[in-house]
């Protein structure tokens, strides 16, 4: 369909002769949150590193990736973050001795050196966003809590205004108020116009935030459908809910 962000037909990868992802078929709308849910090992950051085109060495995709109606299986991932596509990684990556408003300036780099008009005026949007990040703006990188390194990485991925926004498992390592703000925050970044992929074994509050979701197990999607409906799924509920809370689930989001 013509406001499809994201299209990702028959993808495969490798790393040497071990294949980790197979046939996978993934289709993100624009303002849309679209959920992979999984166990780990299941594939799901190698699913992400492909459509960014950043798998490691010995690693190899095949298939069909289209952005923005483009065929992209030939950018490098240079090209692909300035055609407005943005990966959190699961580590984030941030600059430990840098500030984070220095790493945040980092994030729109390419639209400084783009020459846009204004750039840094999407700090207030990622500040608002973040309120903490405002009062640390000052402090290195390294110094912050895990919640807030992955503010800040969210908030360094905002600043170059992408298209499509990848998060490889937001939550992961952190304590439970802290996951239900950020997933707080992903839910209201929907009202941005972003359309953003989330991979998470967090499969409860994920299901919760997205509009359609898809479970991938040993490389390959299992189930797909509306988030509610995966939610209720029995089999969904059984593996990565537990039994008994599609009834009754622990609301994360407000």
């Amino acid at each position: 369909m013509d406001d499809a962000v994201l299209t990702v037909r028959g993808l495969a990868a490798r790393y040497g002769k071990v294949e980790a992802l197979h046939g996978a078929n993934v289709v993100v709308r624009a303002g849309q949150i679209v959920t992979v849910i999984g166990a780990n090992g299941a594939g799901k950051s190698t699913l992400l590193n492909a459509i960014m085109g950043s798998l490691p060495a010995r690693g190899s995709a095949q298939g069909e990736i289209r952005y923005a109606g483009q065929r992209i299986e030939n950018w490098d991932v240079e090209q692909r973050v300035t055609h407005g596509m943005s990966l959190v990684p699961e580590k984030r990556e941030l600059f430990a001795s840098m500030s984070v408003l220095d790493n945040l300036r980092l994030g729109g780099f390419r639209r400084y050196r783009a020459r846009e008009p204004r750039w840094q005026d999407e700090l207030d949007r990622v500040f608002e966003l973040f309120p903490r990040l405002a009062e640390r703006r000052g402090q290195e990188a390294g110094t912050l809590s895990g919640g807030e390194r992955q503010m800040l990485a969210v908030g360094r991925a905002l600043m170059g205004r992408p298209s499509l926004l990848m998060l490889d498992e937001p939550s992961l390592g952190l304590a439970p108020l802290i996951v239900r703000e950020i997933f707080r925050i992903i839910a209201q970044l929907r009202t941005s116009g972003v359309a953003i992929l989330l991979v998470e074994q967090n499969a409860r509050a994920a299901l919760q935030v997205a509009d359609f979701g898809y479970v991938l197990e040993t490389g390959e999607v299992a189930l797909e459908g509306p988030a509610s409906d995966l939610a209720s799924n029995p089999r969904v509920v059984e593996s990565y809910l537990g039994l008994g809370e599609a009834k009754a689930p622990q609301q994360v989001v407000s």
